[in-house]
């Protein structure tokens, strides 16, 4: 190791073509540090931390409208107006590949060409952020980048500037098994907040689900180490809140085997059902119903009968998430409003469900609704787990766990 670096000023101009004034290889150890990071180079980091830096916590500030980079040691840090800041742990958080050992390539923004460094004797004010340049694709696990960096000293816990994240909040966000594995073996803290108030399970929670995305053993990992399922953000939504916002509803399950609280209100007074409703249309493929169906065996509170025409207006070209919402109760009156509230194209499309629904004004539901009813009001909050250990043939059963079958009795 060489000797402890001075506090470093330095300004990393990215420029639009080579001149002789910026040669082509960064030659300082600043920008070959920075590049380094974002193609993870594990072989040019390990060189560069064992020669030039002890202090592996720099901060690199961005602007936008002179495409600088300006980069700091954390030693000589101090107010600024920059708005976008980041460590080097989070940095490499962001190009992490969401397998250890698969490249990807992150999209961004137009393409940065290659960044050159340029010393300047004072720090130039910063003006307004930029996104990083593209990372280059790479087959090196990138965890091991993050791994190097704990180990030469990299503060864990050291949050940017402008969200408050930690490296595990980013390591949520972009559903970074490995890499919060690492942060929690680390001592990272699974209930930190930042300046919105989320943890890195409220931040999870609220993606929509993917195939092979590593939010189901994110999760996992997260509740093992403690994580809150109830812990609110500054506008007082639950994990709950943003999976089913998200039609997220294997996360919601998990959660609500955990303890979470169905009926937790937000700053707006709405509850996950009212979320799981209101993102129904914009996550119609990954099929809302279940979402509310698992509320609804759980619990949740219903909505006002007299609000139900509003949820036909949000939710109507999601007739699956109708069905189990009218089902739910054991009598609501249908008038004349919910036929103007469904737009022509979507009864025309689900026209089968809509008259139905809609042939049910002034007339009672069928005796095999009513003794569903019963069961489940009986049951309460106990339907999800009570319901299966009936003696009762699998369709029975799903009928009484409000599984739609495209029509109403």
């Amino acid at each position: 190791m060489g000797e402890s670096p001075t506090a470093v000023t330095a300004k990393l101009r990215i420029s639009s073509k080579l001149d002789p004034e910026h040669p082509s290889a960064p030659r300082a150890p600043l920008a070959r540090f920075y590049t380094a990071l974002v193609t993870g180079d594990l072989r040019s980091l390990q060189v560069l931390t064992e020669q030039y830096h002890q202090d592996v916590n720099l901060v690199f500030e961005i602007s936008r409208n002179e495409l600088e980079w300006q980069v700091k040691s954390q030693a000589s840090y101090g107010l600024s107006d920059i708005a976008q800041t980041s460590t080097a742990l989070t940095v490499e958080d962001t190009r992490a590949p969401c397998h250890p050992a698969q490249p990807v390539l992150l999209p961004r923004k137009p393409r940065v060409p290659q960044p050159h460094l340029q010393h300047r004797s004072t720090l130039t004010h910063p003006t307004t952020p930029v996104a990083p340049p593209t990372p280059l694709w790479s087959s090196i696990p990138l965890p091991r980048c993050a791994r190097l960096l704990l180990r030469r000293g990299a503060a864990v816990e050291l949050r940017s500037e402008a969200g408050g994240d930690t490296a595990l909040h980013v390591a949520a966000r972009h559903r970074l098994w490995h890499h919060a594995q690492l942060y929690l073996r680390r001592r990272a803290r699974v209930d930190a907040r930042n300046a919105r108030g989320e943890t890195a399970l409220g931040i999870l929670c609220g993606h929509p689900p993917g195939p092979g995305d590593g939010s189901l053993q994110l999760f996992q990992l997260l509740v093992t180490h403690g994580a809150d399922v109830n812990a609110r953000d500054e506008s007082w939504r639950s994990p709950l809140h943003r999976a089913c916002g998200a039609a997220n509803a294997e996360l919601a399950r998990r959660l609500l085997r955990r303890g979470a609280d169905a009926n937790a209100i937000d700053y707006d007074g709405v509850t996950p059902l009212g979320w799981a409703l209101r993102g129904a249309a914009g996550h119609r493929e990954l099929r809302p119903h279940l979402t509310v169906q698992l509320l609804l065996n759980h619990g949740s509170q219903r909505i006002w009968p007299p609000a139900f025409v509003k949820v036909l207006k949000s939710c109507a070209a999601v007739p699956e998430v109708i069905e189990v919402l009218f089902n739910s109760y054991s009598q609501i009156p249908v008038c004349q409003e919910w036929a103007k509230a469904v737009p022509r194209e979507v009864f025309q499309q689900h026209q089968v469900f809509y008259e139905s629904l809609l042939g049910l004004a002034g007339t009672a539901r069928c005796l095999q609704h009513w003794c569903r009813s019963a069961l489940r009001a009986s049951f309460g909050s106990q339907c999800h787990s009570l319901i299966p250990l009936l003696p009762l043939p699998k369709a029975l059963q799903d009928f009484l766990l409000l599984e739609p079958r495209g029509v109403v009795l």
